[in-house]
C-alpha cells in the first residue's frame, strides 16, 4: 500500500511536466536535489510538479521529505512502506501524475540538473530525450564503465540504432509513450534500459544529449556484477520481445556454419553422413523456424 502526503491547495492544478525522483536512503542528498530542481525549473515557463517517491527509506529521508513537503507547494511525496525497487518507484510516480511529460532524475546529486530544462525543451519535438553521460567531465567508475560499454554495444546492435547511454537516470519522455509499455517495465534498476530498448526497437524518436556526471552524495546502491547481469538479461528479454530476429540470428549463423563444416567433413573426408551433421541441420532449421514465428507474432501484435 502507498501513502501520499498532499496539500489541499494543489488539487485541480494541471501540470504539463512531472519530475519524478526515486528516493531510497538519500538523507544526505534529497534536500539539495529538490531545491536544485525547483531553482532550475522555476526559471522556465513550464507548469510543473515534483513527485518524490520514498521507496521505504530507513535513514531519515522520510523526515526530510516531510519538511520539504510542507515548505514547497510544487512538491508531492509518495511513500512505499517497504523497498520495492527503483523501477517500482518510477511507476508509482508516473501513476500519481497526469502530466503530459515525465522527467526522471536521481536523488543523489550526480546529474547536472541545470541541463534538465534543455532536455524538456527538446522533448516537445521528440518522444524521449536522454541525458547521455558522455561529456568530458563524466566521473564514472572503471568497474562500471567496462561492462557498460559491452551492454551499450550489444543493445545498439539489437536495436539497429546507436545508443550512447542505455540506462541514464536523467531523461524526459511523453507519458503516453511510457503507458504503452508499463506492463513490461521492471521494478528494478533496469527500468531505464528497458524503456530505451522498447522505444528504439519500435522506432520512436529518441534523442541523446551529452551531459556530465559527478560522484554521488552518499553510498551507491548499485551492485556492479549482479546489476550488470540483470540488465543484460533484461536486454535479451526485451530484444526477444521486439526484435527476435536480431537476438537469434547469431545462433542461427553459428549452427549453419557448424552444419556446413560438419557435412563438408562427412562428404569429403569420412565419406559418411554422421548423426552429428543431421542434428546440427535440425537444430538450425528449428531455431530459424522459431525465430520466424516469434517475428510474425511480434509484427501481428503491433508492439
Amino acid at each position: 500500500m502507498n501513502h501520499e502526503i498532499t496539500h489541499p491547495e494543489r488539487q485541480g492544478v494541471q501540470a504539463t511536466l512531472c519530475v519524478i525522483v526515486p528516493c531510497y536512503n538519500e538523507v544526505d542528498g534529497i534536500r539539495k536535489t529538490v531545491e536544485s530542481l525547483l531553482q532550475h525549473l522555476s526559471d522556465t515557463d513550464q507548469s510543473f510538479e515534483i513527485v518524490v517517491v520514498d521507496d521505504g527509506s530507513s535513514d531519515g529521508s522520510s523526515g526530510v521529505l516531510d519538511e520539504l513537503d510542507r515548505e514547497y507547494a510544487e512538491l508531492r511525496v509518495a511513500q512505499h512502506r517497504r523497498n520495492r525497487g527503483y523501477g517500482a518507484a518510477l511507476k508509482t510516480g508516473i501513476r500519481r501524475s497526469s502530466a503530459e511529460f515525465i522527467a526522471i532524475t536521481d536523488a543523489d546529486g550526480s546529474y547536472p540538473l541545470e541541463r534538465l530544462p534543455e532536455l524538456i525543451a527538446l522533448c516537445w519535438n521528440a518522444d524521449m530525450v536522454v541525458g547521455a553521460r558522455t561529456a568530458p567531465d563524466v566521473e564514472y567508475p572503471l568497474i562500471r564503465r567496462i561492462p557498460k560499454s559491452f551492454l551499450v554495444a550489444y543493445s545498439s546492435w539489437l536495436t539497429g540504432e546507436p545508443i550512447p547511454d542505455i540506462n541514464s537516470g536523467m531523461r524526459v519522455f511523453r507519458r503516453s509513450v511510457a503507458d504503452n509499455y508499463m506492463n513490461i517495465l521492471p521494478d528494478t534498476f533496469s527500468f531505464t534500459s528497458t524503456i530505451t530498448m522498447a522505444l528504439l526497437c519500435n522506432r520512436y524518436d529518441v534523442r541523446f544529449v551529452p551531459i556530465g556526471y559527478t560522484a554521488r552524495i552518499g553510498r551507491s546502491k548499485i551492485r556492479p556484477i549482479r546489476d550488470t547481469l540483470r540488465i543484460f538479461q533484461l536486454i535479451l528479454r526485451t530484444g526477444m520481445y521486439f526484435a527476435p530476429i536480431r537476438v537469434l540470428a547469431p545462433l542461427i549463423a553459428v549452427l549453419s556454419l557448424a552444419f556446413l563444416a560438419s557435412i563438408s567433413y562427412d562428404v569429403f573426408i569420412s565419406r559418411n553422413l554422421t548423426d552429428k551433421t543431421v542434428l546440427l541441420l535440425l537444430f538450425a532449421i528449428q531455431t530459424a523456424t522459431f525465430t520466424l514465428l516469434a517475428d510474425m507474432i511480434d509484427k501481428r501484435s503491433g508492439r
